[in-house]
């Protein structure tokens, strides 16, 4: 037979006298080489064995193209989903999948079929029994051994379904999961180019990158291809089909809704997988058209998932750790990032907040302008419907929410969502989860939101949203009037903690601003003073005769710090003189709520913190490097300098210890016009670290007067330290407490240097320093007796003293006005050398601390003749009564109870006054 006489569809190309002289293959090769390309010359050869009724050689070359395709295939599916674009990138920056996937929690409950499936609330922390798969492991043999062939991967808007069919295509196209499958084919339903008729073989070669596709050889081993019907709910047609109308030829052009519903009821390629992600409201569709499908729900990141996406959003580790440490310190943050396109939004921001070099304890953007963020996100998925539409679905979702938050009320009945109009298939599922009732149930589908924080983040917005379109559906009995939320709150109910934080976040005009111009919803701005009348009232009352008014509730702080508007923050702290807070644990959200207020409050006078403990942060998670403490504030070596002072430690030891747990607050504490005057942190069990801090707020505060500190762990090196700010020229502190503060005779030559140079200290309170002792008085009485000394109280009490110190006391009590030695074991012999100094008439001392219970009689009489020498001179036992909260004095490991010989706790014995 001449190849000239061979049919060749489309007739040869190649001329005839080049065909006639090609008598030799390789001369056949060589003409076909330079007339065709390598898959028509493949085709050509192919037709011309068929020809030759040599059928085998046409078969095992078309095998030969099928590998070759294959290869060829995975090759364009990584590369075309290895890289994509995320939301608001910059013009040709892709991210890849292997960097950027995190995996994700997968659950499935035992023998999952529709009638089992349940949506969550965007939490991966699942305890319901639910077995926790991989993408990897879709089609991994269940429990009883049956591998599925429908897995239907159900999750909410922006939980990473897509993310996961993204690294399922890659991974397969590398040969490293599912290979079972000889091919994969994704069907993206939200591409918007599907052609509205296709049979299989049209929708097979959309997904291939040759023109020449050899899809009857593709298709005939099916069960080893596995069709992706990726955002099925996008499709948007009925899933009901007549039986006849079903197709069974995959060449056979339909529309394309009954391409896809063949393949869906199994009447096109029956034995070939198919992977369906949606969300949850097509479920109940897509039951009717399945069968033997298996449900699964992605429910978002883990804990340990959290912090590995940070890892990858970032590729830094200092940058993560310092992200991922803020979003962890804001527990409804954290709780948030569960959901990942919420972990994508804290991400984006913040790393825009670190590229302007911003320190992130110290970050503007809150949990309310995060979930701005990701609400814009989610209206930029949504149909196409108009600002109009949206303004009015917004405030009947609002509505919803806060209906549901007044009532403690999560899940919500098919009934309520269409009486409030909110059946909406375009917008509804954006915001709600659906849940498909098990099968016998006497009621409608399940509605809620993705998290709870979410649906009181939507109730807050019901405040605050314009309604001037008609009336509300369905909003019976819910007021939109903001004192009556405010007052609730205030009242009894604490659980709308959360609410009202996010409508102080809401009323800020970043917030306004955003919410008009990027999604198109337009708020109200009346509410922001509704929230300063209410803010300044509800602290009435809050303060002692004689003092200013103190804010002694936490929650203030952090309503001002959502806020986040400074003009704002001072007109409400501009009421209020102090801050008073006890028996709080503050988290590192705490302090930054409580520091950002600070720093708006130039007429904050005093801050007590009682028996409050500070969280530190982890060192991996240093939210970002802190800024240098202004000049001045930290002695260096161009300050003046006394003698005895040491620049170097100090400075050396603040950069060590920059991270204590009081460092934000102290830094807060320093912003130019400050007038604090007090600061007290007593029962706060605060360690040595904290000096550096408290050292560079004494050299440059010049308003501070008194700090007391009680129950610390400063020890000896910490009061060095301290002493060190308080030699500064800058420190004009008068009163110094630092009562159960675990001091020794060590740190007193410390003291003493100060008391002999300090210009404006007046009172040096050291009770409860049992490991003072004797010598330790000793070295603080050669400050005393310096000239430059201006002290004028020192209280010793409960210090172990013995009579062995009253000769150095008698000698350095000349500038005392006040000398409390109460609960020591002075001995009559100590006494009797008090009295001798106390009866010169020079001698200026009006008040003397003595416990006189155990006192001999001789010592009694000498007491009593100098209280009738000085009748203004007062006696007795002067130990203040400044007992720490309950429990407190059980942690104090010098607490041991009385001492030897002695009846009770100190501060329950007191003499008579004499």
């Amino acid at each position: 037979m001449k190849l000239s006489e061979v049919r060749v569809e489309g007739g040869w190309k190649i001329p005839t006298d080049s065909l006639a002289k090609a008598a030799h293959p390789c001369a056949l090769l060589s003409c076909m080489g330079e007339n065709y390309s390598k898959d028509t010359a493949m085709d050509v050869a192919i037709g011309v064995f068929r020809e030759m009724n040599r059928r085998d050689l046409a078969e095992e070359l078309l095998d030969e193209m099928v590998k070759e395709h294959k290869q060829k295939y995975k090759e364009h599916v990584v590369q075309g989903f290895l890289r994509y674009k995320e939301v608001n990138s910059c013009p040709g920056e892709n991210v890849s999948i292997r960097s950027r996937f995190t995996s994700l929690s997968i659950s499935r409950k035992p023998g999952s079929k529709r009638e089992a499936a349940g949506i969550g609330h965007g939490c991966a922390d699942t305890s319901n029994g639910a077995a926790t798969i991989t993408a990897q492991t879709l089609f991994n043999p269940d429990e009883d051994g049956q591998t599925p062939q429908v897995v239907v991967l159900v999750g909410a808007p922006g939980m990473g379904k897509t993310m996961t069919v993204r690294k399922v295509m890659v991974e397969w196209g590398e040969g490293t999961i599912y290979t079972q499958f000889d091919y994969i084919f994704c069907i993206d339903c939200k591409d918007i180019a599907l052609p509205k008729e296709a049979s299989v073989v049209d929708l097979v070669s959309r997904c291939c990158p040759q023109r020449r596709v050899p899809v009857g050889k593709i298709l005939e081993d099916q069960k080893r291809i596995l069709f992706i019907l990726d955002g099925f709910e996008a499709l948007g047609f009925a899933l009901v089909q007549p039986k006849e109308e079903l197709s069974s030829d995959p060449g056979a052009v339909k529309p394309l809704e009954t391409t896809l519903m063949s393949l869906l009821k199994k009447t096109l390629l029956p034995e070939s997988s198919l992977l369906i992600t949606t969300r949850p409201m097509a479920l109940q569709g897509l039951g009717q058209c399945l069968e033997g499908e298996d449900y699964m729900e992605i429910v978002g990141f883990s804990r340990a998932t959290r912090e590995e996406y940070f890892h990858r959003y970032f590729g830094n580790d200092h940058k993560a750790n310092a992200a991922f440490g803020f979003a962890r310190a804001n527990e409804i943050l954290y709780s948030l990032c569960g959901i990942p396109i919420m972990s994508w939004t804290v991400c984006t921001i913040l790393k825009q907040e670190l590229r302007k070099g911003k320190d992130l304890m110290e970050c503007s953007k809150g949990t309310t302008w995060m979930s701005v963020f990701y609400l814009s996100w989610l209206v930029k998925h949504r149909g196409r419907d108009s600002p109009w539409d949206l303004q009015r679905f917004l405030l009947k979702l609002c509505s919803l929410a806060a209906d549901g938050i007044w009532k403690h009320k999560v899940l919500f009945e098919e009934k309520e969502i269409k009486a409030r109009g909110l059946d909406q298939p375009d917008l509804l599922p954006l915001f709600l989860n659906e849940e498909i009732p098990r099968k016998g149930a006497d009621h409608g589908n399940i509605y809620s939101f993705t998290h709870l924080h979410l649906q009181e983040f939507f109730a807050a917005m019901s405040y605050v949203l314009e309604d001037d379109v008609e009336v509300v559906g369905g909003s019976r009995g819910i007021t939109k009037d903001i004192n009556v939320l405010l007052e609730s709150y205030s009242e009894s109910r604490q659980d709308l903690n959360v609410t009202v934080r996010f409508l102080f976040g809401l009323a800020s005009r970043e917030s306004r601003e955003y919410m008009d111009n990027a999604i198109g919803c337009r708020t109200s701005p009346r509410a922001k003073e509704e929230l300063l009348r209410w803010l300044q009232g509800r602290h009435r009352g809050s303060s002692q005769p004689g003092q200013g008014r103190r804010l002694s509730r936490l929650d203030a702080f952090h309503f001002l710090f959502e806020m986040n508007d400074e003009s704002f923050a001072q007109r409400a702290l501009g009421a209020f003189t102090g801050v008073d807070l006890q028996d709080t644990k503050l988290t590192l959200y705490d302090q930054m709520a409580l520091s950002f207020c600070i720093r708006q409050w130039p007429g904050l006078g005093s801050v007590t913190l009682q028996g409050c403990s500070f969280q530190q942060q982890d060192p991996k998670y240093e939210v970002a490097a802190s800024p240098p403490m202004p000049r001045g504030s930290v002695p260096c070596s161009s300050c003046p300098s006394d003698a005895g002072a040491h620049h170097g430690p100090i400075a050396e030891q603040q950069h060590q210890e920059l991270h204590s747990p009081i460092d934000g607050l102290c830094r807060a504490l320093q912003q130019p016009g400050s007038d604090l005057r007090v600061l007290r942190l007593q029962w706060c069990r605060l360690p040595e670290s904290c000096c550096a801090a408290l050292a560079a707020l004494l050299a440059q505060h010049r308003s501070l007067e008194r700090l007391e500190l009680g129950d610390t762990a400063l020890g000896d090196r910490g009061v060095r330290l301290l002493c060190q700010g308080l030699r500064q020229p800058g420190c004009c502190l008068r009163v110094l407490r630092l009562r159960y503060s675990r001091l020794t005779s060590a740190c007193c030559k410390d003291l003493a240097a100060v008391l002999g140079t300090s210009p404006c200290l007046e009172e040096l309170d050291l009770s409860f320093s049992e490991g003072l002792r004797d010598a330790g008085v000793e070295l603080l009485c050669q400050g005393l007796q310096q000239r430059s000394c201006r002290l004028q109280t020192l209280r010793l009490g409960s210090c172990r003293l013995t009579g062995a110190c009253c000769r150095a006391l008698a000698a350095g009590t000349p500038p005392l006005t006040c000398l409390d030695l109460s609960d020591n074991e002075l001995g009559a012999d100590g006494v009797l050398q008090l009295c001798r100094q106390l009866r010169s008439p020079s001698c200026p001392l009006r008040a003397l601390g003595l416990s006189t219970a155990a006192l001999p009689q001789d010592a009694l009489q000498d007491l009593a003749a100098l209280r009738e020498l000085k009748p203004g001179l007062e006696v007795g036992d002067l130990l203040e009564q400044d007992a720490p909260q309950t429990g407190a004095m059980a942690r104090l490991p010098f607490h041991r109870g009385a001492l030897p010989g002695r009846r009770g706790p100190p501060s329950l014995r007191r003499g008579a006054l004499l």
